[in-house]
């Protein structure tokens, strides 16, 4: 199981939101390059940056460290958040990104999921944000009456390979993961990482256990909650 240390950009910053509210932030490092370095350092051998002003609509703002980033480290990186044009995937492929992770795009508009599944294909990641669910939209502001598991099959009839599942009433809140829900998502045949709610090893732990492909921690890991050294010896 690959485990994919967090790290979320909001007006060049290193920030945590609690269930995507964007009036509830904390800033936890004030460059982000740094704590790619760290992580790294600890261990990680993937990272999963999102761009949290790309998400709210600004896709541009956080473009220089997100390049930056990819430039310092050794290790691959996805990177989401306002990726909603073939030109947005474009540019983050072409400054060395990894995957990239596609949310709103790809329930609102199939024919550009279809368009770059066809240049890239493994290369993207579909983002499944969800509540009781069902999928939202537009940096979790605006919901759906889609099934998050329905919506996976088709995805998966289509190319996509791997999806993140992220929970947001668990986001942020250190509750542990909805394992039900994980479980569910499952059932689509995708390699899901799952998002949302890694508060413990255990957590993690039990997640490897249920044959997940990644998982993603985040605020455990700023909250030291969780060693990334320690995770890595332990799951890995």
């Amino acid at each position: 199981m690959i485990v994919f240390p967090a790290i979320d950009i909001r007006d060049g910053k290193c920030v945590r939101l609690i269930q995507g509210r964007a009036d509830q932030q904390t800033i936890y490092f004030e460059d982000p390059v740094e704590v790619a370095l760290l992580w790294q350092s600890q261990g990680a051998t993937y990272l999963h940056v999102i761009d949290l002003d790309g998400a709210f609509g600004q896709s541009q703002k956080n473009r220089k460290v997100i390049a930056d980033i990819v430039k310092q480290c050794k290790i691959p990186i996805q990177v989401g958040g306002g990726v909603r044009s073939l030109e947005d995937a474009k540019e983050l492929l072409d400054i060395g990104v990894d995957r990239v992770i596609v949310g709103t795009a790809a329930i609102k508009n199939p024919k550009l999921l279809e368009q770059m599944l066809s240049l890239y294909r493994e290369k993207v990641v579909v983002s499944l944000d969800c509540l009781n669910g069902f999928i939202q939209v537009e940096g979790w502001t605006d919901g759906s009456i889609i099934n998050a598991l329905e919506f996976a099959q088709t995805l998966k009839k289509k190319g996509v390979e791997t999806i993140v599942y992220t929970d947001i009433s668990k986001d942020g809140m250190l509750e542990g993961p909805n394992f039900e829900q994980l479980s569910q998502i499952q059932e689509s045949g995708l390699n899901v990482i799952a998002s949302g709610g890694i508060s413990t090893i255990n957590d993690v732990i039990k997640v490897k256990n249920m044959g997940i492909y990644g998982v993603i921690v985040g605020k455990a890991l700023y909250e030291k909650r969780i060693n990334l050294k320690e995770l890595m010896e332990v799951v890995c």
